[in-house]
């Protein structure tokens, strides 16, 4: 009798073991299933269940997102579209977080879960679809070159092994530009903001980057002007998480939407009108 007593106890102890450490590894899964603690759910429910999308979105880069230092309040075109795809998914406009992320910085993020999409200028390239899902193109740019007025650089073939090249760590304009003149020296900056700063206290010749965010630097200050022929396709996408189709189909929906409205032209024309060629 006294050993089937302590068979049994064994036994139920052994149970209550068991118990406890699935207990414990269930809490490691939910701890481990993102910020809002919904293990197993995708995106675009969690997003659904906050009743909100955080996009990453550029605070230095004026025409697509840009802060204003004396209402706090970011942007752009960039930041337009983000709101009415928020209206789209979730009904509001103003169910939108931005977060601030540069060329460098927006993939780790997206990649940590501390946002949903990002929004910020990026192109859409092979060597990204490796880390990321993209959206439909939203928005075609071109590489170009940003100078002082006056200056004896108006194309890519004026650039030499003496001419200082200004461009931002992390982005594609970097790459295309030591690969179209590789004698060129480079001279990167963490955020365009930095870069254009740069370029005015004459650190390099030339700024590079997308004439689309080199015609916001033009506005800024007019004693800089875009020079020469775009030499390369920079087409823009929203990046989301690999895998994450539901959110990408949802995105894809909503800029359909924009378009067909002609909601998107308006957004564009708003921030673009006469500015680009």
């Amino acid at each position: 009798m006294f050993k089937k007593k302590k068979l049994l106890l064994l036994t139920i102890t052994a149970l209550m073991s068991v118990m406890l450490l699935a207990a414990c590894n269930s809490g490691d899964d939910n701890a481990s299933g993102g910020k809002d603690g919904d293990s197993g759910k995708n995106v675009l429910e969690t997003i659904k269940k906050r009743d909100k999308i955080i996009f990453g979105v550029k605070y230095d880069t004026k025409l697509f997102g840009l802060k204003d230092p004396t209402t706090g309040e970011v942007e752009g075109f960039d930041i337009d579209i983000a709101k009415q795809l928020a209206k789209e998914i979730l009904g509001d406009e103003t169910k939108v977080k931005f977060v601030e992320v540069t060329s460098k910085t927006r993939i780790p993020l997206l990649n940590k879960g501390d946002i949903d999409a990002i929004i910020a200028t990026m192109t859409v390239s092979e060597e990204r679809k490796k880390e990321v899902d993209f959206s439909e193109v939203y928005f075609e740019a071109g590489q170009s070159l940003l100078v002082k007025k006056g200056s004896s650089i108006q194309s890519i073939d004026d650039l030499t092994k003496d001419t200082t090249v200004i461009a931002v760590k992390g982005s594609t304009s970097t790459d295309n530009i030591r690969e179209a003149v590789p004698e060129a020296p480079v001279l990167e900056f963490e955020n365009y903001a930095e870069a254009f700063t740069a370029l005015k206290a004459g650190k390099g010749e030339v700024l590079t980057t997308d004439d689309s965010i080199l015609a916001g630097m033009a506005s800024e200050d007019d004693s800089f002007e875009l020079v020469g022929e775009k030499f390369t396709e920079e087409p823009y996408g929203i990046a989301v998480k690999k895998g994450e189709k539901e959110f990408t189909d949802a995105l894809n929906s909503g800029l359909e939407s924009l378009i067909s409205s002609g909601d998107f032209d308006t957004i564009y024309d708003s921030w673009f009108d006469g500015l680009l060629k």
